[in-house]
């Protein structure tokens, strides 16, 4: 099917902020108090055996009470959270605090070792293994922080390398190289980003500045197997909302919205630039090259991003999947939309990064504090090309993909799901959907094992946690031969 699509309605001019009570302090979002480490876990169902590692996932903490009216949900203390499983067990939970200089002084410790580079050192947002160790970080300018085994926080530094560059929450690895790429801005920092790449033993080997103007506020890019994808979109940095100790980034429909494609051993000079209504984009699922020289990139994409709220995305954003080609000849972003549900943190086979695929996984995205999302499983295998559909991306065509839907009831509230392939296993979908719930009816965290072969199915295994995972953002599996000291 390819006809003529617009959002549900019209973006309005003046948006009006939410008039109830912060919606990022209560509920499933409510911060926890204390920290803790509670072993042999119930689990219902059956865990696979063979999954030997610690799901990891990070949010926002605050560890301090907030003003309801001032507190954004990006800003909150991080917290990150595990859960340990091996030979069929889930043998220990924790969560901690990340060590910033705040954090730390109000447990009475001295600060980390380490450069926390930038104006604040607050990491909150993703945590990953690379190099050997596990790493929690954050966009706008500070050093990532290295974990150990038992998540407690060592150090900040950007990896092994002396290099003193932003980075970013959103590195992506490549597959074949072992190097993590990101596009990276510093808060104070307005006129350009930075293309940093990190290699496989965690050095710092190749930055580019990039130009822009307003100070962007770019949360994520994509990689190909010759490019890096650049999201140069509307939301800016604003020195009114800082002035008034707001999180000051701001929707800024007069900045334009661009894409932007830089070969991996280019410059500046070198990105081909194209064009795309105003929206926002938090996270692409994946991007990879066509043989004419044109690129593919599947994003969730918002409408707009924090024009009237002040506390974290507002309710209305409507994120949907779509799909936008960047093609060879053209200078616009051609649009197709996957998928019309509102739903966001997109993932895939993280052994695809850069290259064609055909599996993409998301969950429901809705800011209340109400269960009944939903899982999907979308199936990319014969999207046409957007060439065929339409001709200057302006509007976007509707092109419905084939979609299995896990339902996780109404009282749960799912957030990021990845996939785990399956020790020895080769096929895309061969392997896990593991991803922390909250039960919004006992107040509790949750982890779930989906067989990502049977995404309808019930959960293979659910962990049951002794306390509130607060809903957070990003979560990866580590395994155990990937990392050293995960007891």
């Amino acid at each position: 099917m390819s006809d003529a699509l617009s959002w549900p309605a019209a973006t309005p001019t003046q948006r009006q902020a939410p008039a109830d009570a912060n919606p990022y302090l209560g509920g499933p979002f409510a911060p926890v108090q204390a920290e803790r480490h509670d072993t042999q876990l119930p689990v219902s169902g059956q865990l696979p055996s063979e999954l030997n590692g610690l799901y990891v996932r990070i949010g926002p903490n605050p560890m301090k009470p907030q003003k309801s009216e001032r507190y954004h949900w990006f800003s909150g203390d991080g917290m990150v959270h595990g859960v340990r499983l091996q030979g069929g067990q889930a043998s220990w939970y924790r969560n901690a605090y990340i060590g910033s200089k705040s954090v730390r002084a109000a447990q009475g410790l001295p600060p980390l070792p380490g450069d926390t580079r930038g104006v604040f050192d607050t990491v909150n947002t993703n945590v990953y293994a690379h190099a050997g160790r596990i790493w929690a970080s954050v966009e706008a300018g500070p050093a990532p922080v290295q974990l150990d085994g038992q998540l407690q926080s060592v150090r900040h530094g950007l990896f092994d390398s002396p290099a003193s560059v932003p980075f970013s929450a959103h590195p992506h690895l490549d597959p074949v190289t072992g190097d993590l790429h990101a596009i990276c801005y510093d808060a104070v920092q307005h006129r350009h980003l930075q293309y940093v790449r990190v290699n496989a033993s965690g050095q710092v080997d190749r930055t580019v500045p990039i130009p822009v103007r307003h100070g962007p506020m770019v949360h994520d890019c994509a990689i190909t197997r010759t490019q890096v994808v650049v999201m140069d979109l509307p939301v800016t940095f604003s020195w009114w909302r800082l002035l008034r100790r707001l999180f000051p980034y701001q929707w800024h429909e007069r900045h334009g919205a661009r894409v932007g494609l830089l070969p991996r051993n280019g410059n500046a000079q070198d990105i081909r630039w194209f064009e795309v209504d105003p929206c926002y984009v938090f996270h692409p699922c994946n991007a990879y090259d066509l043989p004419d020289g044109g690129v593919v990139m599947d994003v969730c994409v918002h409408r707009f991003m924090f024009d009237a709220s002040r506390t974290g995305p507002e309710a209305d954003t409507q994120p949907r999947l779509e799909r936008w080609t960047m093609p060879a000849g053209g200078q616009r972003v051609l649009r197709q939309v996957l998928h019309t549900a509102e739903q966001e943190f997109p993932r895939l086979d993280e052994r695809r990064v850069g290259q064609p695929y055909r599996f993409a996984y998301t969950v429901g995205f809705e800011v209340n504090h109400l269960g009944g999302q939903r899982l999907y499983k979308h199936d990319l295998a014969d999207v046409p090309m957007a060439a065929t559909v339409q001709r200057d991306g302006a509007t976007p065509s509707l092109h419905s993909v084939p979609t299995e839907v896990h339902a996780f009831g109404p009282q749960r509230k799912p957030g990021e799901f990845v996939f785990v392939p399956r020790p020895g296993g080769t096929a895309e979908e061969d392997g896990w959907l593991v991803g922390l719930v909250a039960n919004v009816e006992t107040d509790r965290g949750e982890l779930h094992v989906l067989d990502a072969r049977q995404v309808s199915a019930p959960a293979v295994a659910i962990v049951q946690l002794p306390a509130r995972v607060p809903m957070g953002f990003h979560g990866n599996w580590v395994d155990a031969k990937a990392v050293s000291g995960l007891a």
